[in-house]
């Protein structure tokens, strides 16, 4: 499911919004990378996708050619817990 990063209500977007797309709920941008798949607060310029430019402001409407829809926030957090839980197996959480 897709959702809006800012307030988490669901989006009825196809695969590539236009950079004037809102969300219907609270006004926030779609076509932002808080609501990219590729997002994540882990990696390198906090995107997965090696090729994609670096946007400072991940809230605000963008360019960038590689945008796909994704969990929004939701999912850099669950790749947190995925890593924390991968470190406590492989660790034994010391």
């Amino acid at each position: 499911m897709k959702a809006c990063f800012s307030c988490g209500k669901a989006l009825d977007v196809n695969d590539k919004p236009g950079r004037k797309e809102e969300c219907p709920s609270c006004g926030a941008d779609v076509r932002v990378c808080l609501n990219c798949r590729f997002y994540d607060a882990g990696a390198y310029n906090e995107c997965r996708e090696s090729s994609a430019d670096r946007v400072v402001d991940k809230e605000k409407a963008n360019f960038c050619d590689y945008f796909v829809p994704g969990n929004s926030s939701g999912q850099s957090e669950d790749n947190k817990g995925k890593a924390k839980k991968d470190l406590d197996d492989l660790f034994g959480g010391l």
